[in-house]
């Protein structure tokens, strides 16, 4: 598999030595650091970034992006604490030893020009270093549908795009289209499938059309965003009632581990176990 890997390990479990745990495991190299500890990433201190790098580098593993909440509030809510917010973690990237910041771009509005107004002061707050930031297509968000990230991409070309191809395919988009549209702004995917009733998959198994996005894909890093249904009870479960739901998992660590063969069962990667 010529990809890296990285992962929500925090949907594995909510504590870093479960992430770590899930990661190794599964072959995972890369974070995509979204919580730890019951906290988002942007709201731990620099101190405990740092327990955190120390941490990871002395198992082998690495922060490839911080999953950052920022642009997920309503556009006419006070925007600057979240903008000074975004500043703090520029600097928890700089200590885990990210270079990626996932973004979006506001709900409330079909307006675009607050959005790239937004947008374009957390690109000068990251100027002067070497982070690269990354819009993400969501449900809801201003940049929802693949025209308007192209809108936003082409207004601000230094904001690149993280795919997903499931967050398309639950607002109605053909995930074909919208690769052929943005393609030449995405700095890496989220590997997260969808069918159309808007229920998550695991890859390859949705209307995403993934086994056809990802060879296109140039990119080195795929992130794997699991979004998979764990049932408590799942295992006391008649088989003909499992058979029925075949992608809910008994634990998130097991729910990780599907996510993760799927991926690689299209890339041709080494599956678990």
């Amino acid at each position: 598999m010529r990809y890296r890997l990285a992962a929500f390990a925090d949907e594995a479990a909510n504590d870093l030595t479960g992430q770590i745990t899930a990661m190794k495991k599964n072959g995972v190299e890369l974070l995509e650091i979204r919580g730890v500890d019951g906290q988002n990433i942007d709201q731990i201190t620099c101190e405990k970034a740092r327990r955190i790098r120390r941490r990871l580098d002395d198992e082998g593993l690495g922060v490839w992006s911080l999953g950052s909440p920022f642009g997920k509030i309503g556009i006419n809510d006070d925007f600057a604490p979240h903008l000074d917010s975004f500043r703090h973690s520029l600097e928890l990237a700089d200590i885990l030893g990210a270079k990626h910041i996932r973004l979006f771009s506001f709900y409330g509005t079909s307006q675009i020009d607050p959005v790239l107004e937004r947008l374009r002061a957390f690109v000068q707050a990251a100027k002067g270093t070497d982070m690269i930031l990354c819009h993400e297509n969501e449900k809801g968000i201003y940049g929802d549908k693949a025209d308007k990230c192209l809108e936003i991409h082409k207004a601000i070309p230094e904001l690149k795009a993280v795919f997903d191809p499931a967050n398309f395919i639950q607002c109605g988009e053909d995930t074909l289209r919208a690769w052929e549209l943005l393609s030449p702004y995405v700095e890496y995917m989220h590997i997260k499938d969808a069918l159309s009733d808007g229920s998550v998959v695991p890859a390859g198994r949705g209307e995403g059309e993934l086994a056809r996005l990802i060879p296109q894909y140039k990119g080195e890093v795929l992130t794997v965003e699991p979004h998979l249904s764990v049932f408590e009870g799942f295992d006391k479960l008649e088989t003909e009632q499992k058979t029925k739901m075949q992608y809910t998992y008994p634990d998130s660590q097991t729910a990780f581990a599907a996510a993760v063969d799927a991926l690689k069962e299209i890339t041709g990667g080494k599956k678990n176990g």
